[in-house]
């Protein structure tokens, strides 16, 4: 239902951000209690290893979960099941489950699953509303948010922090990133979307610009890489928390829960479906590229990211339209 809905979208990037803290805390005990992520651990193999292996455990319970998750009402509606859509909405809360069926047969207009033809406009090119969705996921990833979680221990470590010191910064920010999530879920349905994404755009140019400039200007060790030591490094790690902190209250969430809301419902399969893959595209790059930015340098790499928040103000500004409190029908 629309009045809740924007909280219980966000709960999708609580669990991934939930995800990331664990995994995040998992490898900082198994390193600590073998010393090292190099040093032999459970039956003489070395720690690293199992960070890997204790995936499995997850990945058996995401798998045994998948079976007991229930259909998209407007899926089920394109299927016939309209007894099944109605249930599933009951259990969301919605107070009249069969108009909302109806309404829902309406907006779709076919029978049909929603198919990535359908996201093409008159002359061929896509919809305008996709477009959008695709620049959102875009500017999610382009602004660097997977470089603090990937590459975050390394990070540290290169810039002077010992190994102990640099995996618990980034359990830190992990808990950090459940926190302001939590803030989102929130506020999400009572400010809406765009108020939080323009916020946090704008804390997000700060506080990249802010760790480009520390990066750039910070004193280098004999291989060229920055020491950040005394202020800078105290002011570098504020910087990278409260860009966290931007990111964790508006462009984590929000976009998910834009993404699942602002298509209609006759594109909404197929567009969130390509929405997504451009999101893990973008992640892809910005994995891809930035241990070569930054050999490059630090400050070029973050300059790059706080470019991106600064494009993605503008983005909102004239593009993206507020979709609180309207139901899913009226997209």
């Amino acid at each position: 239902p629309a009045r809740m809905r924007g909280r219980l979208g966000s709960l999708q990037q609580l669990a991934i951000v939930l995800g990331i803290f664990l995994a995040l805390a998992a490898n900082d005990l198994i390193a600590h209690a073998a010393g090292s992520p190099d040093a032999p651990f459970w039956l003489g193999v070395a720690a690293w290893r199992w960070m890997f292996w204790v995936e499995i455990l997850p990945a058996v319970l995401y798998g045994a979960g998948a079976f007991v998750v229930p259909e998209s009402p407007r899926y089920l509606v394109t299927r016939g099941r309209e007894e099944a859509a109605a249930a599933v909405l009951a259990r969301t809360g919605e107070p009249s489950p069969g108009e909302r069926v109806a309404e829902i047969h309406r907006s779709i207009g076919s029978e049909r699953p929603s198919r990535m033809s359908d996201l093409r406009g008159p002359a061929g090119s896509l919809l305008p509303i996709v477009g959008i969705g695709i620049g959102l996921s875009v500017f999610q990833q382009f602004v660097g948010i997977n470089v603090i979680f990937y590459y975050s221990t390394s990070l540290w470590h290169s810039v002077g922090y010992t190994e102990a010191d640099s995996m618990r910064i980034s359990t830190i920010t992990g808990i950090i990133n459940i926190v302001t999530t939590l803030i989102a879920i929130a506020f999400v349905d009572r400010f809406g979307r765009r108020p939080l994404l323009l916020a946090g755009s704008a804390g997000m140019t700060l506080t990249l610009g802010a760790m480009a400039w520390l990066f750039a200007t910070a004193p280098a060790d004999a291989s060229g890489a920055p020491l950040l030591s005394g202020a800078h490094g105290t002011a570098a790690l504020v910087a990278a928390n409260l860009y966290v902190f931007a990111f964790g209250f508006s462009w984590g969430p929000v976009v998910w829960v834009l993404l699942g809301e602002m298509f209609n419902n006759r594109i909404r399969g197929a567009a969130l479906a390509l929405a997504a893959a451009t999101q893990w595209v973008a992640n892809w790059l910005v994995t891809l590229t930035f241990p070569g930015l930054a050999k490059l340098g630090l400050g070029l790499a973050y300059g790059l990211y706080a470019a991106a928040a600064a494009l993605s103000l503008v983005f909102v500004i004239r593009l993206v339209r507020e979709t609180k409190g309207r139901a899913l029908e009226e997209m």
